[in-house]
């Protein structure tokens, strides 16, 4: 009893109790104004995509930006490549399809536009590597980079063996991570840039028998989130960067291919394809689809239970056969 009065006694004559009591209480208070502090960002955020869906946010500029396209030479990338130099950009096309590239570019000047050809095998380190330096020294800053690689065509994937792991790694993904490197530590030095990477919907659901492409597709959407992060925690607000998941069987590649919903997808042409990723783009959104809505589709696939998931990829499955 009296051990017990003792040790009450002490520490209520403690000196240093009440400063412990009112660092705890403290500590209290602050986590309780961080959790109200994120609530109220996050209730504000939700409003302000709701806002967004009816309003936009403007169209930014691009005249007289340096923009580079890999994969110009065909389909999406070279209707972008056109479109841009419709906007003002200076386009630099690169591809590795030497005769491809070289008609958008005649096609660009005739226009009236302004772009430059170069001929690159990205997929090699020292290629890209000398690809930056004959760029640097040609064109100068590179503001915008659109990287169109790795995105295949309905018939490829129908009729087409699945390709090697390796290959299809070094096209999708290693590839980028040479890029970003040689260009985009510029960007982050002058605080101002763009990367926008375009993706197979694959980096949002499996697509049959191509677990290669769905497996690299996924791991660019992993790299373009990443790189958001750094640039976030860096505090670099004036470089951005928008991941574009495109439906191979969306844009039209050849009218012997039937869908299974066909209202409900559809067909666009690459150049209704390519002025929706830049409406995305030049509204600085970080994440887009082509066409819009499939972007809805695939967040609510990431929350839904697996067996929710799974019907509703069944049901919408797009069925493709040849007529």
């Amino acid at each position: 009893m009296k051990t017990t009065s003792s040790n009450i006694l002490r520490n209520v004559l403690n000196p240093m109790l009440p400063i412990n009591m009112l660092l705890r209480g403290y500590s209290l208070c602050v986590l309780i104004v961080d959790v109200l502090w994120v609530i109220l960002n996050a209730i504000y955020a939700i409003f302000q995509a709701a806002y967004e869906i009816f309003k936009p946010p403007p169209l930014k500029s691009i005249e007289d930006e340096t923009v580079m396209v890999i994969g110009s030479g065909r389909g999406v990338g070279r209707e972008l490549a056109i479109q841009l130099s419709f906007l003002g950009a200076r386009v630099i096309c690169v591809d590795h399809d030497e005769s491809n590239n070289s008609k958008t570019v005649s096609y660009i000047k005739r226009k009236g536009g302004v772009a430059l050809t170069f001929t690159s095998d990205i997929t090699k380190k020292e290629n890209v590597e000398y690809l930056a330096e004959e760029i640097r020294k040609d064109v100068g800053f590179i503001s915008m980079m659109f990287y169109c690689c790795g995105i295949p065509s309905p018939r490829a994937l129908m009729t087409q063996p699945p390709q090697d792991i390796h290959d299809t790694l070094d096209l999708t993904l290693t590839s980028y991570f040479w890029l970003i490197e040689s260009f985009l530590p510029e960007m982050k030095a002058r605080n101002h840039g763009h990367i926008v990477a375009l993706t197979s919907v694959a980096g949002l659901s499996h697509i049959k028998d191509q677990m290669p492409l769905s497996v690299a597709q996924f791991a660019v959407q992993g790299l373009a989130e990443s790189l958001m992060e750094d640039l976030r925690i860096n505090k670099i607000n004036r470089v951005y960067v928008t991941l574009i998941h495109i439906y191979p069987f969306i844009v039209e590649d050849s009218s012997d291919l039937r869908l299974k919903i066909p209202s409900y997808f559809g067909t666009i042409t690459p150049a209704r394809a390519a002025n929706s990723i830049l409406e995305s783009v030049l509204r600085n959104y970080p994440e887009a689809s082509v066409p819009k809505r499939l972007l809805f589709m695939g967040n609510l696939l990431r929350i839904l239970p697996r067996k929710a998931t799974v019907l509703i990829r069944d049901l919408l499955d797009t069925g493709v056969d040849f007529a």
